[in-house]
């Protein structure tokens, strides 16, 4: 293995992890540790890849993830070769790292700090490193980078010590006692050496257009016991006692890091720009809070006793609503703005040079009509389990039940969010789904409006998809009228209950057919050329497997998902390579771990009842 700092790293046990020539990682190599407001990604080989400051959309002040020459990172590692094996500290978002070496071993816990009383009003990054047995000489190197080609970092010699500036942001690199540190051009080497049963402290303090303090080492260290106190007294709240218990409560905790704490919202993924292919330009942003994701968020959160979460995400949505109405966004911001058309592409080159690296979104302006349903599925899984809604709300929501009404007719982007817009039968059933659920609350006296009106036009929606979106010859729904492609979101309709007999049945055995590899599903025809398999798809296919009456296989095939979906610290991306297993797209991804956890939910459920989110 070359040099600790060098592009090669470790191997762990059965699986080869060296970086490649170019300095860049394998995406399964990676575990996420948060606060709230961030997350920064974790190497096997011990090297923080990717941070943005103070949160998701801030200055991304370590980015080697997607420039290895000039993203900047921060490494701790033995100077010496080494193998390497690691987990979370029990129930927690504490990441702990045992790598040993020819004269010994050492575990590394990383954290991302909380404070006394929740988020703490700077970012603290700690790592503490405990001398397990023998003598291990350890180096870390914090090198800031470019923010993706933007701005250039420099130190600054202040009255209390070295900080780093970059863009707004000021760094402060805190390391305890028995450390050496030397100024390399704008980074710092730290260098000490573990022992049998000694503890040292490195860490990172930082603030935004704000005055920085600069935290005691000690301070930092104290955290990561109180961060993974907290972690612990959340995981208490959690209930689930039905199976796959380590991948549903695992999913639960990183989804816990996507809500986005300031606000409530749910961030589709941690990072921007990881490719989905290698031929074709698919690099997207998804640091944003969609509302399908949000919805289906909430069908988890309320199974699992989670209160204050649900609360704080239905309240968001609704804000946005009111605020940005009558029409739902696709996503908005995490701060709860209207995200502006601008996709602003940068100079940096990508995770293995696979551009482009972009901010922002431009799907921000497209008609989807399936949002119209998730938004109604939020309300009434809000409704079912206990909640009243304001009267101001209720009639935004009749006036959107309208809406929907009206636009139904129209082509959209559909739910992959694509380019040509179109008549797509799950976009239909979206709208259908909206104002079935706008009956439901109307029904119940949760909000206003002419509910006559809704059920006829559901009818009306039905009676569309069951003739125009139905291919009689093939026996299968089809993607768009006219079209003999398919589409494995309709797998979403088994789920909401539009269909569980026959003709989904047959369009499961032709989804399985033609798009599949192995457990795994693309997420429509054309796509096996042009990028990986869909991870959320397949668990999505697991669910309707279970509401359709084949519970026995689907059972099976989430036995081998879970076995091969997730890392070895429980995480998982948007799309893998059937070949290769290796991690595509964005990560973690929000959309992947709720799909897991929805299908555990169906499955558990041996009625199929909470498919649809109905309440216990």
């Amino acid at each position: 293995m070359n040099a600790p700092d060098g592009p090669d790293a470790e191997r762990d046990t059965g699986r080869d992890t060296r970086r490649d020539a170019d300095g860049y990682a394998d995406l399964r190599s990676y575990a996420a540790i948060g606060d709230g407001r961030s997350v920064a990604l974790v190497a096997l080989d011990g090297r923080i890849d990717w941070l943005p400051l103070p949160g998701l959309h801030g200055v991304p002040a370590f980015s080697a993830l997607l420039d290895a020459d000039l993203g900047g990172y921060y490494s701790l590692r033995p100077v010496d070769d080494f193998t390497v094996s690691r987990e979370y500290v029990g129930a927690t978002n504490v990441l702990a790292t045992t790598f040993t070496t020819a004269t010994g071993s050492v575990r590394v816990t990383d954290s991302l700090n909380q404070g006394v009383a929740g988020r703490l009003p700077w970012v603290e990054l700690a790592r503490r490193v405990e001398g397990l047995t023998g003598t291990v000489p350890m180096r870390a190197v914090v090198m800031p980078g470019t923010a993706l080609r933007t701005a250039s970092p420099w130190l600054d010699d202040t009255v209390h010590g070295l900080v780093m500036r970059l863009d707004g942001l000021t760094l402060g690199v805190r390391a305890g006692e028995g450390t050496d540190v030397v100024m390399e051009d704008v980074s710092l080497r730290i260098t000490f050496t573990a022992t049998t049963g000694s503890r040292h402290i490195v860490g990172l303090v930082a603030t935004e257009h704000e005055p920085l303090f600069l935290q005691e080492p000690v301070q930092l260290d104290a955290g990561i016991d109180r961060t993974i106190d907290a972690w612990r007294a959340w995981s208490e709240q959690f209930r689930w006692n039905g199976p796959w218990q380590e991948h549903v409560h695992r999913s639960a905790l990183l989804l816990k890091l996507l809500l986005y704490a300031p606000t409530g919202g749910m961030t589709a993924a941690a990072t921007t720009s990881l490719p989905e292919s290698t031929v074709v330009a698919k690099n997207w942003d998804y640091r944003f809070a969609w509302v399908r994701d949000t919805a289906y968020s909430l069908k988890a959160l309320f199974r699992f006793g989670l209160r204050e979460e649900t609360h704080a995400a239905m309240s968001w949505m609704l804000r946005r609503v009111r605020e940005h109405g009558p029409q739902p966004r696709i996503f908005y911001t995490l701060d709860g703005s209207v995200p502006g058309p601008t996709l602003r592409t940068t100079d940096a080159p990508g995770w293995r040079g696979i551009g482009p690296v972009v901010q922002g979104n431009a799907a921000a302006d497209q008609l989807q009509l399936g949002i119209f349903g998730d938004l109604f599925t939020i309300v009434r899984l809000y409704v079912d389990h206990g909640h009243a809604l304001d009267t101001e709300t209720g009639r935004v929501l009749a006036a959107i039940a309208d809406l929907t009404c009206d636009r139904w007719r129209e082509p959209d982007a559909g739910m992959w969010e694509l380019p040509e817009n179109r008549h797509y039968v799950t976009s239909k059933l979206g709208a259908w789904e909206a104002l079935t659920g706008a009956v439901r609350l109307a029904k119940i006296g949760q909000i206003p409006g002419d509910a006559a009106r809704w059920e006829a036009e559901a009818e009306k929606i039905r009676a569309w998809v069951e003739t125009s979106g139905w291919d009689e010859e093939r026996q299968t729904y089809t993607w768009y009228p006219g079209s003999a492609e398919l589409d494995a979101s309709i797998l979403l309709h088994a789920i909401s209950g539009f269909d569980r007999g026959d003709r989904m049945r047959s369009t499961i055995r032709a989804l399985r057919a033609e798009l599949s590899d192995g457990p795994w599903l693309y997420r429509h025809s054309g796509m096996r050329e042009e990028e990986h398999a869909f991870v959320a798809c397949s668990f999505w296919l697991v669910s309707a497997l279970h509401v359709t009456g084949e519970r026995e296989e689907a059972r099976a095939l989430m036995e081998e998902l879970v076995a091969r979906a997730t890392n070895d610290v429980g995480i998982m991306a948007e799309m893998i390579d059937p070949a290769t297993g290796d991690f595509w797209g964005n990560l973690p991804q929000a959309l992947s771990h709720l799909a897991l956890v929805n299908a555990a939910i169906t499955l558990a459920d041996d009625d199929g009842r909470s498919a649809d989110g109905a309440a216990d």
